[in-house]
């Protein structure tokens, strides 16, 4: 059975993973987000009980 074979693909794996980790992950980082998180605190809205015609 080739596919258990993990010669050639865990090579391929750990490549991509250590690419994606040491190269293209800090340049994406880098970019500064368009909705930055504030630090507001969440407000509730105040709500009113619902009137049901048939109760």
């Amino acid at each position: 059975m080739p596919q258990l074979n993990p010669n050639p693909w865990l090579f391929i794996m750990l490549m991509s993973w250590f690419t994606f980790s040491l190269v293209i992950q800090p340049k994406l980082l880098t970019f500064v987000s368009m909705n930055p998180p504030s630090s507001k605190t969440p407000t509730t809205p105040s709500t009113t009980p619902w009137t049901w015609p048939w109760t």
